[in-house]
């Protein structure tokens, strides 16, 4: 049996904009008993490693490993989504353990934005990360050609109306209010969150 989701929160945001932190963030604050994290790039790491031969749980952390396969992964993931365009979404979000609020960690291409509006309509929600290159640089953002300017990194750049906008460029108040947008809406649509 399929399970579907009260909410999904479709994030993106640019790499080491903090997508994953501000889901963390939003999930502690949901409750874990309510809310799921999931990354789309889980399923297309794991596939790859597997067909590569590579270590499945060092493509999934920042480490310079992931980086050097980054690239020839993107490819393939990209040739997988030529094939089909909802085949990363529909295996992420097949776990058994999903829970009543999805948080979408990395939509990277609007054939992902678009599969959760179309699969879930009226209970999906764009959000954007946004942080300064600077930030992003503190973090360790280091500009890497074909990857950064690649679709997996600029196909949501423009042409998404994207319902809520998340700062996160170190100022916690302005990331709390942002953040405190989303758990309104959750409150509004779900009357047993605590």
């Amino acid at each position: 049996m399929e399970k579907v989701p009260e909410l999904v929160f479709v994030m993106s945001g640019k790499r080491k904009s903090g997508k994953d932190y501000v889901a963390s963030l939003m999930c502690n604050r949901i409750g874990k008993h309510l809310c799921s994290s999931v990354q789309l790039s889980g399923p297309l790491k794991k596939q790859y490693a597997e067909d590569h031969n590579l270590n499945f749980e060092k493509l999934m952390d920042s480490s310079e490993y992931k980086e050097k396969f980054r690239i020839d992964m993107i490819k393939w993931g990209e040739d997988k989504r030529t094939e089909d365009p909802g085949f990363f979404c529909r295996l992420a979000t097949s776990k058994n353990n999903l829970k009543k609020i999805w948080i979408i960690t990395d939509a990277r291409r609007k054939t992902d934005v678009e599969y959760f509006k179309e699969n879930y309509n009226g209970r999906t929600f764009k959000v954007r990360v946004c942080a300064k290159e600077s930030i992003r640089e503190s973090r360790g953002f280091t500009f890497t050609p074909g990857v950064d300017d690649a679709e997996s990194e600029c196909g949501l750049d423009e042409g998404v109306k994207w319902d809520y906008l998340i700062c996160n460029n170190g100022d916690q108040d302005q990331l709390d209010k942002d953040i405190g947008c989303l758990l309104t809406l959750v409150q509004e649509k779900l009357c047993d969150v605590t």
